[in-house]
């Protein structure tokens, strides 16, 4: 593939600013903001397990976290979250469990939007569910155009895999 098509192909997938993908209406932004729970961790703090029930949207203020994740039998560490990361959007948005483990690497703080304040939120003003819909979209399509650009090679059941 072609440099420039790359770079295009990353281009039309780049992250949206968190405040646009955020951005509704006053009563809504005020429910979401008198919900909103920081949590500092330290190094080396788990945030959530995989496969636990998702407690909310979880948005990277500072430090440094490692995602990694169990798929048949073979355990993969995902890139990491890093300041101004929304984490876990696949599942705040879908059946409520974590796809992956989060730990901190650094000490850090997060910002957590819960659940209940996330869903009333999605019901008072729809927009704001089909652009996190649409984030998640562009962060599974660069995961993909991440892994054509870097071939990961496994060395059997039960090793350890990085993924961009």
């Amino acid at each position: 593939m072609e440099p420039e098509a790359r770079s295009g192909q990353m281009d039309a997938v780049a992250a949206h600013p968190l405040a646009d993908l955020l951005e509704c209406p006053p009563a809504t932004g005020n429910l979401l903001n008198g919900s909103a729970q920081c949590i500092d961790f330290d190094a080396g703090g788990i945030v959530f397990r995989q496969s636990e029930m998702c407690k909310g949207l979880y948005v990277v203020i500072s430090g440094q976290f490692l995602r990694k994740t169990e798929r048949m039998k073979t355990r993969l560490t995902l890139a990491p979250a890093r300041a101004g990361d929304l984490v876990e959007l696949a599942a705040a948005l879908g059946d409520g469990h974590h796809t992956y483990t989060l730990s901190a690497q650094t000490p850090g703080l997060l910002l957590l939007l819960p659940m209940e304040a996330l869903s009333q939120a999605f019901q008072s003003y729809p927009p704001l569910r089909m652009r996190l819909l649409e984030e998640l979209a562009r962060e599974v399509s660069r995961a993909y155009i991440a892994c054509c650009l870097n071939p990961v090679r496994t060395r059997g059941r039960g090793s350890e895999t990085t993924l961009a």
